[in-house]
This record gives C-alpha cells, sequence and structure tokens, in this order.
C-alpha cells in the first residue's frame, strides 16, 4: 500500500495492524515525519515501512528496488490541493505517476471535500464508487 499526503501515518499503520504486508509512506513537512517516523518505531511496523519526504504531486508512489506495484493507494492531499480536479490539474497529473506505480487492478482511494466531484475517468484508472461523510467525500477508482 502506499500512503500519499499521509501525515503521521494513521491510515498505513492501521493497514499494517490488519496485515499488510508493506506500506510506503510520503509526506513533504519534516516536522510531520519526526512524528510519524516515531508512530511507526511504537507501532513496531519499520521493518514492514517506508518514509519518503517528498511532494507528492511530484512523485507519486515510488516503487522501491524491489520493483513492487500498489496494489491500494490512499490519497489524502490537503483540501485546497484537491479542488482542482480537471485534466492538467497537480491531481490529474498525480494518476499519470500513479499508472506506472499502480497494479492491473489496483485502487486509488481520494478524500476530498464533499463539494469536489473527481473526472470520472483519470487516464486507467476509472471511479467505481463514491461516498461521503459531512464535509468530507472518498472516491474509489480502480485501474
Amino acid at each position: 500500500m502506499a500512503d500519499l499526503f499521509c501525515g503521521v501515518g494513521s491510515l498505513g499503520l492501521e493497514v499494517l495492524s490488519r496485515g499488510a504486508e508493506f506500506v510506503t509512506f510520503v509526506e513533504q513537512d519534516p516536522k510531520i515525519i519526526v512524528t510519524l517516523e516515531r508512530n511507526i518505531e511504537k507501532a513496531g511496523f519499520v521493518k514492514q515501512s517506508n518514509v519518503i519526504r517528498a511532494d507528492v504531486f511530484r512523485i507519486g508512489a515510488p516503487v522501491g528496488s524491489e520493483g513492487r506495484k500498489y496494489n491500494l493507494i490512499f490519497v489524502d492531499p490537503p483540501y485546497s490541493l484537491a479542488q482542482d480536479v480537471k485534466s492538467g490539474s497537480p491531481l490529474s497529473k498525480l494518476f499519470d505517476f500513479l499508472q506506472e506505480q499502480a497494479a492491473d487492478g489496483a485502487l486509488a482511494i481520494v478524500r476530498t471535500d464533499h463539494r469536489t466531484f473527481l473526472q470520472e475517468r483519470y487516464g486507467q484508472f476509472q471511479v467505481v464508487e463514491r461516498r461521503k461523510w459531512g464535509t468530507m467525500a472518498v472516491t474509489i477508482l480502480r485501474k
């Protein structure tokens, strides 16, 4: 799994606690990464985790040296960065990276403000479901 814009790693750590083999955490803020790494260590998942400090919009979900592609990618950008969803937007360009980094049949789960509606398709990714809770929406896309 790849946890993009992971913050302190809550989702990725939950997935590891439920049996996931490996999670790549990508976060840009070095102060948050300190807490993320401490959380990974406290939970005992250091060997099953890879932390990358980077701008997700520039690299996506980097595939490690073992060449493993992701079956599940969670994308949780700040709402202000996910308002523009049309072709050519940062979010759209992120899916260009993810097409190469995701396994066939992979799911990408994108959390946005409830007023944001993703396009039906981003390259090889097609929307399969959208759910709304309060001020948040989750859109599920399949490659």
